[in-house]
């Protein structure tokens, strides 16, 4: 993990200078029953999205707000990653998207009982959103009712 030193001036200006938003994260959510009774849910902040689906807009000024939904059968060896941080070394994600989009990881706990089950939706977001303002009022809200809709018990987040 790099550390704000490491950071080439600008990047450090930028997180030094950034107005960062407080957020009340309590109460928080509590689990209301065992993970091995549980749905889950992926959610990454890594840009991947499948072939078929437009790639994040990296131009789009203060970030892409967009989602895509990823189905649960895909082949995460398919999966691309359109991300506009030059920050964010995809190396080794585009080597093996379990390091942003743990899939297969998540079906071997499934396979092994020690999650209910996997969702048959999840949801990869572009992090890097310097306005978030449209992400908060829009997007995260849709995403939240779809997983609400699924009956989703949990989601499990992948921040890059």
């Amino acid at each position: 993990m790099a550390r704000l030193e490491d950071l080439p001036l600008t990047h450090r200006l930028f997180v030094e200078t950034y107005p960062f938003r407080k957020v009340d994260w309590s109460p928080g959510a509590r689990l209301a029953k065992p993970l091995t009774q549980c749905r889950l849910a992926l959610i990454t902040s890594a840009g991947v999205h499948l072939p078929g689906q437009p790639p994040f807009d990296l131009a789009f000024r203060g970030g892409d707000f967009s989602f895509r939904e990823l189905p649960n059968t895909l082949d995460v060896r398919h999966l691309r990653i359109s991300h506009r941080s030059s920050d964010f070394d995809q190396t080794g994600a585009r080597l093996d998207a379990n390091l942003v989009f743990p899939l297969d990881r998540f079906r071997e706990l499934e396979e092994r009982g020690e999650i209910g089950g996997l969702n048959h939706r999840h949801f990869s977001f572009m992090g890097s959103i310097s306005a978030p303002g449209k992400l908060l009022k829009d997007s995260a809200p849709r995403v939240r009712e779809m997983l609400r809709e699924d009956r989703v018990d949990a989601a499990f987040l992948v921040p890059t």
